[in-house]
């Protein structure tokens, strides 16, 4: 039995841990985790969902997204997750397999080609006029990133999911995606007027593959790739010859390289024209250092591209 004073003090020790738990506030439930299959989406998801989400990047940056296969170990990965993150418009062509896999999971698959402006992707054709599309992709361009207004509408997703997978956090997720979006939108701005300081007959990009569509709608640029949609999709000897007729004709002044892929043949093709290396863009997703953010990234682009071609 115990004396009135051990009672006091156990009594004592429990209204300290009591008042503790007070001051810690309520306990917050296991984050909500998320895998990606995009790096752009990765980092959005990182924004809104701040430390209610916990964020798996199964495709990472520095990675070629176009010859990216996932191995048992993702899969499991995205089993364990309760929100699955994907491009989608063919760009990941294991998609389908990959929701098959985790749909007894229960993954929720959060795909912003359904809710991006899509455009047509350029097709690439050899010398007898073969199609040559890659079988990752099919008539649409999965590059949605590089239209900042899309990025928008993919963050305002990406809000939604977190919304509807964890109610409790909504008024944090609303909080941090309006704060991104503000960010987005001051960053249209702030591209607006980079590439203002272009003429219009400068506004043409040659590239390692045709990945900057986007950009070059919302911007008023030619795109002139030397591969096509996919980093896998080699060029043909002629079409490398009318290229290098196209450049000289148009007097371009720069050909811009990729972190990721670099044929050897844009060397040969600026040998062979004149033109200078513009600098390297990020073309299938994030980098690291300064452009391991989606507002860095797109900002090293336009820096690159205006610094070169004004």
């Amino acid at each position: 039995m115990m004396r009135s004073g051990q009672v006091g003090a156990v009594k004592h020790i429990f209204s300290i841990a009591a008042a503790l738990a007070l001051a810690a506030g309520p306990l917050r439930a296991e984050p909500v985790r998320v895998a990606s299959l995009s790096t752009v989406m990765a980092d959005f998801a990182r924004d809104i969902g701040g430390d209610r989400v916990e964020v798996v990047e199964i495709v990472e940056p520095g990675v070629d997204p176009h010859a990216f296969e996932p191995s048992p170990g993702d899969y499991r990965a995205v089993a364990g997750a309760r929100i699955l993150l994907a491009n989608g418009m063919g760009f990941e062509g294991y998609l389908d397999k990959m929701r098959q896999a985790v749909a007894k999971d229960g993954v929720e698959v959060v795909v912003a080609g359904d809710v991006v402006e899509p455009i047509e992707a350029e097709q690439a054709c050899d010398a007898h006029g073969h199609d040559h599309s890659h079988h990752h992709h099919g008539s649409l361009d999965p590059h949605w990133w590089h239209s900042i207004g899309n990025a928008r509408l993919v963050a305002a997703q990406i809000r939604d999911a977190f919304v509807e997978a964890d109610p409790a956090g909504k008024a944090e997720y609303e909080a941090n995606a309006a704060k991104l979006d503000g960010r987005l939108a001051g960053l249209a701005k702030w591209v607006r007027k980079q590439v203002a300081q272009l003429p219009k007959a400068s506004r043409v990009l040659v590239t390692s593959h045709d990945a900057l569509g986007y950009f070059a709608k919302d911007h008023g640029f030619e795109v002139m790739a030397v591969q096509g949609i996919s980093t896998e999709e080699q060029p043909s000897s002629r079409r490398v010859q009318e290229l290098i007729g196209e450049i000289r004709g148009k007097g371009v002044k720069a050909i811009f390289a990729e972190n990721i892929e670099n044929p050897k043949v844009l060397s040969e093709i600026t040998a062979e024209t004149g033109a200078k290396p513009g600098g390297v863009l990020y073309a299938d997703g994030l980098g690291t250092g300064n452009a391991g953010t989606y507002e860095g990234m797109m900002r090293s682009n336009v820096n690159t591209i205006v610094g070169a071609l004004r």
